[in-house]
């Protein structure tokens, strides 16, 4: 984050966390708030270290961070996370079209697993099938690497097709709450409409808006040419999920605290990595690991005919009108 960058949420953030002098001591200031915070949430140290360095108690520095973290995605949630309206999604599918060549996409899903101690009295509730403690970060993308929709706080258990369907944002998805475009073309020779989908993978169920590779290893080169070229509008999802893990380091290490303070990190991470992204870019080395950060489990929902008809309209252009020069190279 630059100086300029942290000067701007410093001016967002006073009014909501400065103090008030006693006649015992003075306040802790803003700005020492949070530069605790956001050395919390970028290095991933632990709360003693932050009791040594900033000579501060232990229970001081725990609420000094849950105040800060609730405070900047109460102030940047809609700054940095706005529900799109037609015309930016019609943006989003521009710009994936223009980086990914996936016409009519409109954002990129997956979610990632992320490492906590075992909550007091929790059970098996957080247990995942990688045998670690995790709630999970489900989020959705645009071709820019920002996040347009996160869900955070599923228990480890679940699997992403469990979690999206069960989310508010799905069900706004099905009743055409989203101000999403009505479907178009995407070929000049196919007159048939195609609807405007998000790309995910084998884990999610195949519906009229989200589009998932052809199943089973024995595919044809129409099948193969189609998956390369979902994977390539989809790796933006994790390219995303890259650049938020190892921009906040707090990813890279179990997260020892309660529940309730471990979804407002995750919530303020993603609104911070907006933050940032858009005001100081990003470095393409983080988007070629995803530290600190498991996949979560796939489950399995059967495409109806009509459903399927539209990923073979994608299929089909792929490989005519729209195909690209390298395309056969990579699925040999």
């Amino acid at each position: 984050m630059s100086v300029s960058s942290f000067d701007v949420l410093l001016c967002l953030l006073k009014p909501h966390i400065t103090g008030i002098d006693t006649n015992m001591r003075p306040c802790i200031s803003p700005e020492e708030k949070l530069f605790i915070t956001l050395r919390y949430l970028g290095s991933g140290c632990k709360f003693v270290d932050l009791h040594y360095s900033y000579r501060l108690g232990i229970s001081t520095i725990a609420e000094i961070i849950r105040e800060v973290c609730h405070f900047i995605w109460v102030v940047l949630k809609d700054m940095c996370l706005p529900q799109p309206t037609k015309e930016n999604w019609l943006k989003i599918a521009k710009d994936f079209h223009l980086r990914a060549n996936f016409p009519n996409c409109i954002g990129a899903v997956d979610g990632k697993h992320v490492r906590i101690i075992k909550p007091y009295n929790s059970g098996s509730l957080c247990y995942n099938y990688k045998h670690f403690f995790s709630v999970i970060l489900l989020a959705i993308c645009d071709s820019d690497y920002k996040f347009i929709y996160i869900d955070v706080g599923s228990y480890g258990k679940d699997c992403d097709s469990t979690i999206f369907t069960n989310s508010t944002f799905y069900q706004k998805l099905m009743n055409n709450d989203l101000q999403i475009p009505e479907p178009k073309p995407i070929s000049s020779t196919n007159p048939i409409p195609v609807p405007f989908v998000i790309v995910g993978d084998e884990a999610f169920g195949q519906t009229d808006k989200i589009m998932r590779p052809f199943g089973g290893s024995n595919l044809t080169t129409k099948k193969k040419i189609f998956n390369y070229r979902l994977s390539r509008a989809r790796r933006h999802i994790e390219c995303s999920f890259g650049i938020l893990a190892n921009k906040w380091q707090i990813f890279h290490r179990p997260i020892n605290v309660n529940l309730d303070l471990v979804s407002c990190i995750i919530k303020t991470c993603c609104a911070l990595h907006n933050y940032v992204r858009e005001r100081d870019g990003y470095k393409f080395e983080d988007t070629l690991s995803i530290p600190g950060f498991e996949e979560v489990p796939n489950g399995f929902q059967r495409a109806t005919r009509r459903v399927a008809s539209y990923r073979d309209v994608f299929a089909d252009y792929f490989t005519t009108e729209g195909q690209l020069s390298w395309q056969m190279s990579s699925i040999n």
